[in-house]
């Protein structure tokens, strides 16, 4: 007999609980006047990182509804279960009467029943309960045949829904993990109010790294494009590779005086504007300053980035964006620091 069905009916994996990352109305966003900084028209722009994530929440839902039908159908397929086996328990006295009569006429055959016979018509009455016996005993175990091919069937099909809803719940967990792991990689919504590309340009990896991932030190020995001073290779490097992305804008790097990295070679000052320095003021400003500052976050590990100040908040490889406060809040420029 099947086992009973508690046995082998594994509970359901529990439904994640359905994840909120957009929150309230999302800034719309201005048509820009100028080439977007990836150097694409605006029909050809890169979708918004909260695009991306309206997506991954779409995908969320989907999986979690088809969740709700395998277990719905799961269900169903208990059902089936729980019937084949009451029907196999109801079959069983038939069957081991059946058995029982076997046993006791000592697996008698039929030809040896017929022999038996003492006269023409005993001979035709054994031959037609003969007829019927086997027929019904064939019914009998026929039934009992297709009931345990149903349970065997219904179970493995419940097997599968479970491993179908392990699936979409595996699957639901990874869209929400990759819809968090690209917001907060950009600072959040609240930061970039969205105005930001989900993704960005593969930058070629800088100068001076060495074969497990560490950079080399180096001196300020390469002539800054934006000044009369210095830069290292390194800063060189990052250089033109924010401008070969198309971020064309005002900027500055080598300053004789103050602390810091900027009398070193090693850092650069990004202006939201064609000339000279002002704070953002509309989305034109604010997404290129975004995605300027999520361009050269996303290639940190190739261009050997040290540090990002943008729109007062500091990104460290190490912590992630957090809250900046020192003399200048950032809000007209981006600054990035190099190893």
């Amino acid at each position: 007999m099947t086992p009973p069905l508690r046995r082998w009916l594994t509970p359901v994996v529990a439904v994640l609980t359905a994840f909120a990352i957009v929150t309230g109305p999302t800034p719309a966003t201005a048509a820009p006047s100028t080439p977007t900084p990836s150097g694409h028209g605006e029909d050809n722009d890169p979708p918004l990182i909260t695009d991306v994530i309206e997506a991954a929440n779409r995908g969320y839902v989907q999986a979690k509804a088809k969740l709700a039908k395998s277990k719905q159908r799961q269900l169903q397929l208990a059902l089936e279960v729980n019937a084949a086996q009451n029907q196999l328990e109801a079959l069983r006295p038939q069957v081991n009467q059946i058995a029982a009569q076997s046993y006791r006429t000592g697996r008698i055959g039929p030809v040896t029943m017929l022999l038996e016979s003492n006269t023409p018509d005993s001979f035709v009455l054994r031959a037609a309960a003969l007829d019927e016996l086997n027929m019904v005993n064939a019914q009998k175990l026929a039934e009992v045949n297709a009931a345990k091919r149903r349970a065997e069937q219904a179970k493995l099909a419940v097997e599968a829904e479970l491993r179908e809803q392990q699936k979409l719940t595996n699957e639901m967990a990874r869209k929400k993990r990759d819809a968090e792991k690209s917001l907060a990689l950009v600072g959040g919504l609240g930061f970039t109010g969205g105005l930001v590309s989900a993704t960005s340009p593969v930058a070629r990896i800088g100068p001076g790294r060495t074969a497990d991932g560490d950079w080399r030190p180096q001196s300020c020995s390469e002539n800054d494009p934006t000044t009369s001073g210095c830069v290292t290779p390194r800063t060189l490097h990052m250089y033109k590779e924010v401008r070969r992305v198309g971020f064309n804008r005002f900027a500055g790097c080598y300053r004789p005086s103050g602390p810091w990295e900027h009398p070193k070679g090693r850092a650069c000052d990004w202006s939201l504007q064609k000339s000279g320095f002002a704070p953002w003021h509309n989305n034109d400003t604010r997404m290129y300053g975004n995605n300027l500052a999520a361009f050269v976050i996303r290639n940190a590990d190739r261009l050997g980035v040290y540090y990002v100040i943008w729109n007062r908040q500091i990104w460290f490889p190490a912590t992630g964006w957090r809250s900046y406060s020192g003399p200048s809040n950032h809000t007209d420029h981006v600054h990035v620091s190099m190893l």
